[in-house]
């Protein structure tokens, strides 16, 4: 790497994770205005937002590292043409080709601190941000192990095993101590329909009381349960696309598609984690046409606005093609590499133009 090349990278480095900041920033702000809402439902307070914020930013920093190195590289390119840099660089001997390759090493180098947050990081810390709020919002002690939920509802202990699609229970256990701490009523129910009103009602129960003297079992149909739990407190045990790395989305499809499963949104989700490596140096390329070979004089607002109007419409247009694929049981992969190869193919026209 020569001199020349490697002031290309850092540079563009260092604008990209200015740029990553600075939205990342943006965004924290509008989160905070938004759980502020929440403020106060149960011991949901300013420090645990905080925390929220911190646990909940390796993922948007994951999301939005395309459009911060678009911005990144755009504001970086442009300065370097309005001061005359890239001119003298041409003359001292580097070529288009060669600032286009010093733009691809900069992208190289963010797509595994992309890869490396978005795998191993985003994954466990957005988890951990959303087990913070739903338990601090709600009163019940929350504990998530592979044997299902555990619940506390006073002097009740409730184990959910599953969770429908439907957000239907499913295999529900509920064990109820006297005042002594003994066990005095357990209760079984093959699943649990959320009515309103802090009412469940359960179905294929059966009940079993333990006393000193006797134990009584009993089996019903259907039964009305008064409980305090929420459907939104089990939203921490639904698997959630987003929450997961690469890795797991692949072990998690497998096993939808053993229990005859739908696998469409997290099969989407996978090759979207697979091309989003691709989108960074796509937006990287998308950046050259604008300021290599284009006359000089544009400002920093102008060429701010190229990447914010870039940046939104092809996500805009990603997530249209993902939702459309989803409705109507298109091809995932097809459907994830669709918009980064029409904007790749794109910007290497643009390319090809400027060399001309």
């Amino acid at each position: 790497m020569n001199v020349l090349t490697g002031y290309i990278v850092r540079e563009i480095l260092k604008g990209s994770l200015v740029a990553a900041l600075l939205l990342l920033t943006l965004f924290n702000l509008f989160t905070f205005s938004d759980q502020l809402k929440d403020l106060g439902k149960g011991h949901y307070g300013l420090t645990e937002i905080f925390y929220y914020l911190a646990l909940t930013s390796p993922s948007v920093f994951y999301e939005l590292m395309p459009a911060s190195a678009l911005l990144g590289s755009l504001f970086i390119l442009g300065a370097m043409g309005n001061n005359r840099e890239l001119i003298a660089m041409r003359a001292a001997g580097l070529s288009i080709l060669g600032i286009i390759r010093a733009v691809m090493m900069a992208g190289g180098i963010l797509v595994m601190i992309s890869i490396l947050v978005g795998e191993f990081v985003a994954p466990v810390a957005e988890r951990a941000a959303q087990m913070i709020k739903v338990t601090a919002q709600n009163e019940q002690v929350v504990m998530n192990v592979k044997y299902g939920l555990w619940l506390r509802e006073g002097k009740k202990f409730i184990n959910v095993r599953k969770i429908q699609d439907d957000g239907n229970l499913a295999d529900i256990s509920i064990y109820e101590l006297d005042e002594h701490r003994h066990l005095h009523y357990s209760t079984h129910a093959e699943k649990a329909v959320f009515q309103g009103n802090q009412q469940w009602k359960l179905e294929g129960i059966r009940q079993s009381g333990i006393s000193i003297d006797q134990m009584t079992a009993s089996n019903q149909n259907e039964q009305i349960w008064q409980s305090t739990v929420a459907p939104d407190l089990l939203e921490i045990v639904v698997v959630n696309s987003h929450d997961l790395s690469m890795y797991d989305l692949a072990m998690y499809i497998d096993f939808l598609k053993d229990n005859h499963q739908k696998s469409h949104e997290f099969e989407l989700a996978f090759w979207g984690r697979v091309v989003n490596p691709l989108v960074v140096i796509v937006m990287l390329l998308v950046s050259a046409p604008f300021v290599i070979g284009v006359k000089r004089g544009i400002n920093v607002g102008g060429r701010m606005m190229i990447g914010v109007v870039i940046g939104m419409g092809f996500n805009i247009i990603d997530k249209i093609v993902g939702h459309i694929g989803l409705i109507y049981d298109l091809n995932p992969p097809l459907m994830a590499v669709t918009p980064s190869l029409t904007v790749l193919a794109l910007a290497l026209f643009a390319l090809s133009r400027v060399q001309a």
